[in-house]
């Protein structure tokens, strides 16, 4: 079983086609990186060490004193009454607590959600949650155990444990020497001390924590789009199935018709003639003298497509001469940017000659079977 994913692995050489990456976003398969919901985390810490706690910290000190003094005065014995009142005491200590930790929460679980948002890919799949019976193998957990990116997030943990350690332990001892360098030192000090040290070992933790998160959004894209990888049979297979795909052929047909108006739009100006059929069929031919051994197919289309040729060479004046086989005939067997065969070339110089001559004598008569057209429609 390991050597055949190892050797799926070896065989995945081909780039990730854009389907391949639209079905595992689908499925919830994005680039995560947790160390950047981390970073902001600590960063929503800092907030609250430095603002929230200002704000709701009175709120609870002082809901934790009145639960002291009024439990203090409370005379329980054999009467209920007594119990009663202390319940009422201690909810209205709770919800007193709740609503001053609530915006404390909210700070931080906020962090968290931007942590994931900044990230620019958020997919929320049933897929993802779905219970796998692979994820419970003991040889695929031995596996997981043992992979690269688990080496990887092992390395992560080892540096964030051993920088952040030092921090602390760098941080502390500068508040312990501050304690014990302040002549009168009072206990009712210690908070703010704390709190100070606090704040200094969060902003200290997120200036390390901010190019780690940026290291692990790059290292995350880059496992991600390695683990998407393709062999060569899959993206075969993908190409025969998109083959049947209604969305994929109407896509490339109507890439193909861009690029055929485009085509027209560009060469039909500078055509010397279009034949047509007369709305079905429209072929258009240039000959440049001296260089070209036989009047040369610059655009043709049938329909539509006649229809816009024959649109635009009427608004550049373009001659646009009706002759139904010839057209017909030039449609099916020339193709764009080759030559008309010999078999056609006496009739087709007798329309150059015409539309040459046309140039200096507006009156002349078109070939026989040809007749010149003014309307384009």
């Amino acid at each position: 079983m390991a050597e055949g994913d190892e050797q799926d692995k070896s065989q995945q050489t081909q780039e990730p086609t854009e389907k391949k990456l639209r079905d595992a976003r689908k499925k919830g398969d994005v680039p995560t990186s947790k160390e950047t919901g981390n970073m902001m985390v600590v960063v929503s810490l800092i907030g609250v060490a430095g603002f929230a706690l200002q704000w709701q910290g009175p709120q609870m000190v002082d809901a934790l004193s009145s639960l002291i003094d009024q439990s203090g005065t409370i005379n329980i014995g054999s009467d209920s009454a007594g119990v009663n009142d202390l319940g009422e005491i201690f909810w209205d200590f709770v919800i007193r607590i709740s609503v001053a930790i609530t915006p404390i929460f909210a700070l931080m679980l906020a962090g968290a959600i931007f942590g994931v948002l900044i990230q620019g890919e958020t997919v929320v799949a049933a897929e993802r949650i779905k219970p796998k019976l692979s994820k419970i193998s003991l040889i695929g957990g031995i596996k997981r155990q043992f992979s690269a990116n688990t080496l990887v997030e092992f390395v992560k943990s080892l540096v964030k444990v051993l920088v952040v350690g030092g921090l602390a332990l760098w941080v502390t001892n500068g508040a312990v020497r501050a304690i014990w360098q302040t002549p009168g030192f009072l206990p009712e000090y210690l908070p703010g001390y704390m709190a100070d040290a606090a704040r200094r070992l969060l902003i200290a933790a997120a200036i390390f924590l901010v190019p780690v998160a940026i290291l692990d959004i790059l290292w995350q894209r880059f496992n991600w789009r390695n683990k998407q990888m393709m062999t060569i049979k899959e993206v075969r297979d993908e190409m025969k199935e998109s083959e049947g795909d209604p969305l994929i052929r109407g896509k490339r047909a109507a890439l193909r018709r861009q690029r055929a108006q485009q085509r027209i739009a560009a060469a039909v100006p500078n055509a010397d003639v279009i034949l047509t059929n007369p709305t079905h069929y429209a072929v258009a031919l240039k000959y440049e003298l001296g260089e070209d051994v036989a009047p040369v197919c610059v655009a043709k289309g049938a329909d539509l497509m006649a229809r816009q040729i024959r649109l635009i060479a009427h608004e550049h004046d373009v001659p646009i001469l009706e002759n139904k086989p010839l057209a017909r005939t030039l449609y099916d067997v020339v193709e764009i940017d080759d030559p008309v065969p010999v078999e056609h070339w006496e009739v087709v110089a007798e329309i150059i000659s015409f539309v040459m001559a046309l140039k200096t004598d507006p009156n002349r008569k078109p070939p026989a079977g040809s007749s010149l057209r003014e309307d384009p429609e």
